[in-house]
Protein backbone atom coordinates (compact mmCIF):
# COMPACT_ATOMS: atom_id res chain seq x y z
CA UNK A 1 0.00 0.00 0.00
CA UNK A 2 1.25 3.74 -0.82
CA UNK A 3 2.28 5.69 1.86
CA UNK A 4 -0.37 8.00 3.45
CA UNK A 5 -0.26 11.66 1.67
CA UNK A 6 1.82 14.27 3.57
CA UNK A 7 0.67 17.82 3.15
CA UNK A 8 3.56 19.42 4.58
CA UNK A 9 5.87 17.56 2.06
CA UNK A 10 7.50 20.28 -0.80
CA UNK A 11 7.39 18.32 -4.10
CA UNK A 12 8.84 20.12 -7.17
CA UNK A 13 8.40 19.48 -10.83
CA UNK A 14 9.96 20.69 -14.29
CA UNK A 15 7.96 21.58 -17.04
CA UNK A 16 8.50 23.03 -20.52
CA UNK A 17 5.93 25.09 -21.95
CA UNK A 18 5.48 27.58 -24.76
CA UNK A 19 5.15 31.23 -23.15
CA UNK A 20 1.09 32.44 -23.19
CA UNK A 21 -0.12 29.07 -23.87
CA UNK A 22 -2.40 27.00 -22.61
CA UNK A 23 -0.56 23.71 -22.94
CA UNK A 24 -2.06 20.22 -23.79
CA UNK A 25 -3.07 19.04 -20.32
CA UNK A 26 -2.57 15.18 -21.36
CA UNK A 27 1.48 16.43 -21.13
CA UNK A 28 0.89 17.61 -17.27
CA UNK A 29 -1.51 14.64 -16.28
CA UNK A 30 1.24 12.02 -15.63
CA UNK A 31 3.47 14.88 -13.70
CA UNK A 32 0.79 16.18 -11.66
CA UNK A 33 -1.77 14.24 -11.29
CA UNK A 34 -0.35 11.91 -8.39
CA UNK A 35 0.06 15.14 -6.61
CA UNK A 36 -3.92 15.62 -6.33
CA UNK A 37 -3.29 18.91 -9.01
CA UNK A 38 -6.20 19.71 -11.85
CA UNK A 39 -3.45 19.69 -14.97
CA UNK A 40 -5.90 22.10 -16.87
CA UNK A 41 -6.35 24.56 -14.15
CA UNK A 42 -1.92 24.18 -13.97
CA UNK A 43 -2.01 24.80 -17.66
CA UNK A 44 -3.86 27.85 -17.14
CA UNK A 45 -1.94 29.03 -14.27
CA UNK A 46 1.47 28.39 -16.47
CA UNK A 47 0.11 30.05 -19.55
CA UNK A 48 -0.60 32.85 -16.65
CA UNK A 49 2.80 33.32 -15.43
CA UNK A 50 4.07 33.27 -19.03
CA UNK A 51 2.10 35.25 -20.81
CA UNK A 52 3.77 38.65 -20.48
CA UNK A 53 7.47 38.89 -21.18
CA UNK A 54 8.25 34.94 -22.21
CA UNK A 55 5.04 34.97 -25.11
CA UNK A 56 5.84 32.17 -27.52
CA UNK A 57 9.11 31.09 -26.04
CA UNK A 58 10.07 27.77 -24.80
CA UNK A 59 10.69 28.14 -21.40
CA UNK A 60 11.40 25.75 -18.43
CA UNK A 61 8.72 26.28 -15.55
CA UNK A 62 9.41 24.83 -12.20
CA UNK A 63 5.93 24.07 -9.88
CA UNK A 64 6.91 24.04 -6.64
CA UNK A 65 3.61 21.92 -4.95
CA UNK A 66 2.75 21.98 -1.27
CA UNK A 67 -0.69 21.36 0.15
CA UNK A 68 -2.12 20.52 -3.13
CA UNK A 69 -1.36 24.26 -4.11
CA UNK A 70 0.93 25.06 -7.37
CA UNK A 71 3.87 28.02 -7.19
CA UNK A 72 4.93 28.72 -10.73
CA UNK A 73 8.26 30.51 -11.36
CA UNK A 74 9.86 30.46 -14.47
CA UNK A 75 13.15 28.78 -14.95
CA UNK A 76 14.80 30.80 -18.60
CA UNK A 77 17.09 28.99 -20.74
CA UNK A 78 20.15 30.87 -21.98
CA UNK A 79 18.62 30.49 -25.58
CA UNK A 80 15.08 31.95 -24.50
CA UNK A 81 17.40 35.16 -22.93
CA UNK A 82 19.20 36.11 -25.83
CA UNK A 83 16.27 35.89 -27.88
CA UNK A 84 14.66 37.81 -25.43
CA UNK A 85 17.51 40.14 -25.69
CA UNK A 86 16.59 40.59 -29.80
CA UNK A 87 13.18 42.06 -28.76
CA UNK A 88 11.69 40.34 -31.64
CA UNK A 89 7.70 40.57 -31.48
CA UNK A 90 6.14 37.31 -30.43
CA UNK A 91 5.08 35.23 -33.21
CA UNK A 92 2.84 32.22 -33.28
CA UNK A 93 4.21 29.32 -33.48
CA UNK A 94 1.25 27.58 -35.46
CA UNK A 95 1.79 29.89 -38.53
CA UNK A 96 5.59 30.71 -38.64
CA UNK A 97 8.02 27.65 -38.59
CA UNK A 98 11.92 27.80 -38.56
CA UNK A 99 12.31 31.37 -38.04
CA UNK A 100 15.91 32.89 -38.15
CA UNK A 101 17.01 34.75 -35.10
CA UNK A 102 19.49 37.29 -37.08
CA UNK A 103 19.65 40.26 -34.76
CA UNK A 104 22.17 41.57 -32.96
CA UNK A 105 23.55 42.05 -29.64
CA UNK A 106 25.79 44.33 -27.55
CA UNK A 107 28.60 42.47 -25.31
CA UNK A 108 26.45 44.16 -22.51
CA UNK A 109 23.39 42.27 -23.23
CA UNK A 110 25.80 39.03 -22.96
CA UNK A 111 27.16 39.66 -19.75
CA UNK A 112 23.92 40.42 -18.59
CA UNK A 113 22.78 37.36 -19.71
CA UNK A 114 25.38 35.62 -17.91
CA UNK A 115 24.91 36.96 -14.67
CA UNK A 116 21.49 35.52 -14.83
CA UNK A 117 22.69 32.31 -15.96
CA UNK A 118 25.78 32.75 -13.86
CA UNK A 119 24.63 30.20 -11.12
CA UNK A 120 23.73 27.46 -13.49
CA UNK A 121 27.14 27.95 -15.39
CA UNK A 122 30.06 24.67 -15.24
CA UNK A 123 32.75 27.61 -15.72
CA UNK A 124 34.65 29.26 -12.62
CA UNK A 125 34.43 32.90 -14.06
CA UNK A 126 31.87 35.11 -15.41
CA UNK A 127 33.94 35.17 -18.49
CA UNK A 128 33.62 31.38 -19.27
CA UNK A 129 29.87 32.21 -18.70
CA UNK A 130 29.76 34.91 -21.30
CA UNK A 131 31.79 32.17 -23.60
CA UNK A 132 29.04 29.71 -23.17
CA UNK A 133 26.36 32.14 -23.91
CA UNK A 134 27.75 33.77 -27.26
CA UNK A 135 27.91 29.97 -28.01
CA UNK A 136 24.60 29.63 -27.31
CA UNK A 137 24.16 32.99 -29.37
CA UNK A 138 25.70 31.48 -32.44
CA UNK A 139 23.03 28.70 -32.22
CA UNK A 140 20.53 31.12 -32.21
CA UNK A 141 21.57 33.16 -35.21
CA UNK A 142 22.32 35.97 -34.10
CA UNK A 143 25.70 38.52 -34.00
CA UNK A 144 27.13 40.17 -31.26
CA UNK A 145 28.88 43.71 -31.30
CA UNK A 146 28.01 42.89 -35.53
CA UNK A 147 30.85 40.23 -35.47
CA UNK A 148 30.45 36.40 -35.35
CA UNK A 149 30.21 35.34 -31.61
CA UNK A 150 33.34 33.24 -32.10
CA UNK A 151 35.54 36.31 -32.83
CA UNK A 152 34.12 37.43 -29.63
CA UNK A 153 35.12 34.69 -27.65
CA UNK A 154 38.38 34.61 -29.25
CA UNK A 155 39.02 38.67 -27.97
CA UNK A 156 37.57 37.51 -24.69
CA UNK A 157 40.50 35.11 -24.75
CA UNK A 158 43.02 37.41 -25.69
CA UNK A 159 41.71 40.08 -22.83
CA UNK A 160 40.58 42.49 -25.31
CA UNK A 161 37.27 42.41 -23.50
CA UNK A 162 37.43 43.07 -19.38
CA UNK A 163 34.52 40.92 -17.97
CA UNK A 164 34.54 41.92 -14.03
CA UNK A 165 32.34 39.16 -11.91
Amino acid sequence: MPPKFDPNTIHEVYVRATGGEVGAASSLAPKIGPLGLAPKKIGEDIAKATAGEWKGLRVTVKLTVQNRQAKVSVIPSAGALCIKALKEPPRDRKKEKNIKHNGNLSLDDVIEIARIMRDRSCAKTLAGTCKEILGTCLSVGCTVEHKDPREVQKEIDEGEHDIVE
